[in-house]
C-alpha cells in the first residue's frame, strides 16, 4: 500500500529534526515539512487550514474547541515548552517592584489569547495576588505595527482589552513608559537599550525553579494538531506520529547528552543538562497524555477563568490519550 503524503509545518526544533532529516519516519506516513516562523505556521493554519499537520498554539487549538465543529484534533506531542516568568517586563518609572503593584496599570500583550500571556496572568492570579481583571491590556504588534487577534474573542465585560493606537508597537510603548508592563513570549527589543525597562522577576530562573519544584508544572506552549477531517478519514495516523515524535525526542536527547563533542555551541552545556535534570527529573519534556495531565488540566481552568474556554475542558478531552504511550524521557 502507498504512502499517505502529509504535509507538516513546524518551526526548527531539536525534538522534531530528526523528522525532517529522515532519521525517523512515521509509519506509512512520508512526512514532508516544511519549517516555518510559528506565527506564519499559526496564522496559516487557523485561518486558511494549510497544513495537514503542524505545530499550533495550545491557546489558539484550545479556542477551536468552542466551535461547533472543532477542525482539529491535538496529539499529546509539545513541541514547544517554556517557564514565562521570564518574559514578563516592567518600566521601572511606574513604580512596580511587584506583581501585586500591577493592578490598576497599562499591560501590553501582543494577542489577549496567546498561550504565554493565559499562563503568565494565571501565574501572576493564583500564586502572587494578582486578578486576572486587575488591569487593563493594549494589544498590538510587538515590533511591528498592526497585529491583531487570530481568532475572535468574546470576553466577558469585566476584563478590559485595547488595541493600542495605529502604528504602534508594544515595545516603544513600553519604552516611552505609555505602558506599565509587557507580558511577552519575546524578548521586546527595548530591552537593554532603555534602562528602565527590566524583568519583573529579575532573579527569575530562581524563580521559575521554585514554581517547578511546588507545581510540577513546566508550562506547554504549543501542540501538534491533525485536521480532524484527516484523522476522521484515516485515524491511525494518530498513533504513527506521536511514535515518530517520540522517537525524535528521543533522539534530541542523546544528542544532549553525548559527552565526546559538543553538538550545540555552548561550552558549559554538560553542566547545563544537569542541573535541568537535577531540578526537573527525566521526564521534564515527556509526551504523551498522562504524564501531562497536571499541566493540561492547569492550563484549561486558567483559559476558562480568563474568559476564553468556552467550558473547562478535561485534558483527555484537549489530546488524544489513545494516540500516547507512556514514554519517559
Amino acid at each position: 500500500m502507498a504512502e499517505l503524503s502529509l504535509s507538516f509545518a513546524c518551526w526548527d526544533y531539536d525534538r522534531t529534526r530528526a523528522l525532517r532529516e529522515g532519521r525517523v519516519k512515521p509509519e506509512g506516513i512520508e512526512l514532508n515539512q516544511l519549517t516555518l516562523p510559528v506565527e506564519e505556521t499559526f496564522y496559516r493554519q487557523l485561518r486558511h487550514r494549510e497544513f495537514d499537520v503542524s505545530e499550533m498554539s495550545l491557546s489558539s487549538y484550545v479556542l477551536t474547541l468552542n466551535e461547533p465543529e472543532p477542525p482539529f484534533v491535538a496529539l499529546p506531542v509539545f513541541p514547544s515548552r517554556f517557564f514565562r516568568h521570564q518574559s514578563i517586563y516592567v518600566n521601572a518609572r511606574s513604580g512596580v517592584e511587584r506583581p501585586e503593584d500591577l493592578a490598576g496599570k497599562r499591560v501590553g500583550v501582543p494577542e489577549y489569547q496567546m498561550t504565554a500571556a493565559v499562563w503568565q496572568r494565571g501565574i501572576l492570579a493564583e500564586h502572587h495576588g494578582l486578578p486576572v481583571d486587575a488591569v487593563t491590556y493594549w494589544t498590538g504588534g510587538l515590533e511591528q505595527a498592526g497585529r491583531e487577534e487570530k481568532l475572535p474573542l468574546d470576553l466577558p465585560e469585566h476584563i478590559r482589552v485595547r488595541p493600542i493606537p495605529p502604528g504602534a508597537t508594544l515595545s516603544e510603548m513600553l519604552a516611552a513608559g505609555e505602558l506599565d508592563a509587557l507580558y511577552s513570549a519575546a524578548q521586546p527589543s527595548c530591552f537593554g537599550r532603555e534602562p528602565a525597562v527590566r524583568h519583573l522577576f529579575p532573579d527569575f530562573k530562581r524563580v521559575e525553579q521554585d514554581y517547578f519544584r511546588r507545581t510540577r508544572i513546566f508550562p506547554i506552549m504549543h501542540v501538534v494538531v491533525v485536521r480532524r477531517e484527516l484523522y476522521e478519514r484515516h485515524p491511525w495516523i494518530a498513533r504513527s506520529l506521536y511514535k515518530a515524535f517520540d522517537e525524535s525526542l528521543r533522539l534530541a536527547l542523546e544528542d544532549l547528552l553525548h559527552r565526546n563533542a559538543l553538538k550545540v555551541m555552548l561550552p558549559w552545556l554538560h553542566d547545563h543538562v544537569r542541573e535541568t535534570l537535577d531540578v526537573l527529573g527525566d521526564g521534564y519534556w515527556a509526551y504523551g497524555l498522562e504524564p501531562n495531565r497536571h499541566v493540561l488540566g492547569r492550563f484549561a481552568a486558567y483559559s476558562h477563568e480568563q474568559g476564553l474556554a468556552a467550558r473547562r475542558w478535561a485534558p483527555e478531552q484537549i489530546v488524544l490519550g489513545q494516540a500516547s504511550e507512556s514514554y519517559v524521557l
